[in-house]
């Protein structure tokens, strides 16, 4: 069983923003395997599909992205889930737009919801398909909360694109195969 997490945050006004690439990806996963990512638990909304012969859980937690991880410890805990089958899907501002990077471990390198999962979580250790957002000329906070140009927005689309085959790959083949295929991906 895996749990896959896009970190964003709620509301319209947060729609589409680089910091809610996470909830762009899963909103499209759900598209892809026909499925609704509406039940509302975990401190989110989730549902449920399966890939690769694996029950697959899909949560996009509510909680503000400086509080992802209540979110994903109350999913993990509730279905026993290993940090190794735990995916997080979430923004990067230390690589361009267009570009997609997966880790099976490591530090938060500033990211606040990946701070948050790794405290809540005791643990470093699950899988991280990071989306390139960018980086910004001025303040972080109004450039993650901003939108992207419509020419950025062609790329991002690309490489969220490359984020469910990465997801995809990473639950049938591992982690290895997956960082080997896609970690050079530049939309």
């Amino acid at each position: 069983m895996y749990l896959v997490i896009g970190l964003g945050n709620p509301g319209d006004e947060y729609r589409h923003t680089r910091h809610n690439v996470g909830f762009d990806v899963i909103d499209l996963m759900a598209g892809k395997y026909n499925i609704s990512v509406n039940r509302i638990k975990f401190k989110g909304m989730c549902g449920e599909t399966n890939i690769a012969g694996e029950k697959v859980i899909l949560l996009k937690p509510n909680t503000y992205m400086n509080l992802s991880g209540e979110s994903v410890r109350e999913a993990a805990s509730f279905y026993k889930i290993l940090s190794e089958n735990i995916i997080i899907i979430y923004d990067d501002i230390s690589l361009d737009v267009g570009k997609l990077r997966i880790r099976s471990k490591g530090s938060a390198g500033g990211h606040n919801g990946i701070k948050s999962i790794i405290s809540n979580m005791n643990s470093d250790i699950f899988p991280r398909i990071k989306i390139g957002v960018g980086q910004p000329e001025r303040s972080l906070i109004p450039y993650v909360l901003g939108r992207f140009s419509s020419e950025d927005r062609i790329l991002v689309e690309k490489t969220f694109e490359a984020g469910i085959k990465a997801v995809e790959t990473l639950i049938a083949k591992g982690c290895t195969e997956a960082m080997n295929e896609f970690n050079g991906f530049i939309a």
